[in-house]
């Protein structure tokens, strides 16, 4: 959530910096500079009547005590009539904050000043691109026709138990995908990050904390007798663990990760794009959150890209770095890096991870704070990561390491899986 300062104190710099996403914010800057100026007037008469309360209720015992009673009397007349005008006036204060809050949770995050404005994700600049296209001396097959010939992965049994988008993964699939969340785990422990086991499901305030909420794209799968929802990434649990915590001063840098399965309805999504792994409803994630003093934020945001190049490197796989324009964007985001592998069998780029730095954005919600040099309270920042995605990350690796006799296993794999190739 912006924060209402900034919107009062540079007004037209928001509303042009949302434009990057193509996002007219002028009706509802407008209306909340209008809203936001009654709610200071009522809270001033608020704080004023408070005040004069305060004085004649000290006045009331000393007419009293000098035998004045008549006035006393009178004053205490006053006293009620001005509760009567504090009660009336703090519930006109309590719509106005209401109607505030509505306005503010409408408005996306500002873009960082090096994204591009853009619609979609053909505005996307790409930055950088490492390693090459496999070349096959055969045809090569797309990994749903892999994980059928080897017995890795049971889309069929899976509509079944469940329905489209919820795959069984067995064997030799199931000790890969297990490997793949150990080795991205162990990555992110030697990278300084503390492990948690979250929930997989969170409260309300948990999802407007970090953004899903209001959820305006139905992603959310929302469990309406007990107002639950199951996450759509761990960052929305680990996140949550700072929501209304004060941090005692400016020197902290904190870094957690986790592993969970992760629940997407993917409203919409249809046709071959999400064919096989492509776009599920439920898949595995690890996932890397940081909190940071806001002069550490750009040195976060680059250790964050530079660990995702890592393990897309020793997973041996031909990758490329985007920065998304202001229409790709994420709603929370002011700057997301997208990562991509490339699919020789379905010959197109599969992304397996985005790194986001929300600024305050997150922070604000979830009044996450901490006291400065001057023990002033500042907001802190908030940046996380997919370190990485699994659906997509075991596609390219069954597709880009098959062999016209089975599968190789990316050699630093090898020790978790307990086998170097499936066949």
């Amino acid at each position: 959530m912006l924060e209402i300062q900034r919107i009062r104190n540079e007004k037209e710099a928001v509303i042009e910096g949302l434009k990057k996403r193509h996002f007219d914010a002028r009706p509802i800057v407008d209306e909340l500079i209008e809203v936001d100026a009654s709610w200071r007037s009522k809270k001033g008469e608020l704080e004023s009547i408070a005040a004069q309360m305060n004085q004649i209720s000290k006045q009331i015992g000393i007419l009293f005590r000098e035998g004045k009673t008549e006035e006393a009397n009178a004053a205490k007349a006053q006293t009620g009539e001005l509760k009567a005008q504090e009660t009336t006036l703090k519930a006109e204060v309590e719509t106005l904050e209401a109607t505030i809050t509505g306005l503010m949770y409408q408005l996306p995050n500002v873009p960082n000043e090096l994204v591009k404005a853009g619609k979609s994700e053909e505005d996307n600049e790409i930055l950088e691109e490492v390693g090459s296209q496999r070349t096959y001396d055969f045809t090569p097959v797309p990994h749903w026709d892999l994980a059928d010939k080897y017995n890795l992965i049971d889309f069929e049994l899976g509509v079944k138990v469940t329905g489209a988008g919820f795959p069984i993964y067995r064997g030799k699939g199931a000790k890969l995908q297990r490997a793949l969340i150990n080795f991205f785990l162990e990555e992110a422990e030697n990278a300084g990050y503390e492990e948690f086991i979250p929930p997989h499901v969170v409260n309300e305030a948990s999802g407007y904390g970090t953004g899903q909420l209001p959820d305006k794209e139905g992603q959310m799968y929302h469990i309406t007798e007990d107002d639950l929802y199951l996450i759509p990434t761990a960052e929305v649990p680990l996140t949550n663990i700072y929501r209304d915590v004060m941090l005692p001063d400016g020197d902290f840098s904190i870094k957690l990760t986790g592993y969970t399965p992760c629940f997407r309805r993917e409203a919409g999504s249809y046709g071959k794009d999400v064919r096989g792994l492509n776009r599920l409803h439920q898949f595995d994630k690890v996932e890397i959150v940081r909190i940071e003093h806001p002069d550490n934020t750009d040195a976060a945001l680059e250790e964050m890209i530079n660990h995702v190049k890592g393990l897309l490197q020793k997973l041996g796989l031909h990758y490329r770095v985007l920065r998304l324009c202001g229409g790709d964007t994420g709603f929370a985001a002011a700057m997301t890096y997208d990562f991509e592998v490339f699919s020789a069998a379905q010959e197109k780029w599969l992304e397996v991870s985005s790194v986001s730095r929300f600024d305050t954005f997150q922070s604000s919600r979830l009044k996450l704070r901490f006291k400065n040099a001057d023990k002033k309270t500042q907001l802190c920042h908030t940046l996380n990561g997919s370190a990485l995605a699994l659906p997509r990350i075991m596609a390219a690796i069954l597709e880009n390491n098959q062999t016209e006799d089975g599968i190789e296993i990316p050699e630093v794999l090898r020790k978790y899986t307990g086998f170097d190739s499936i066949s």
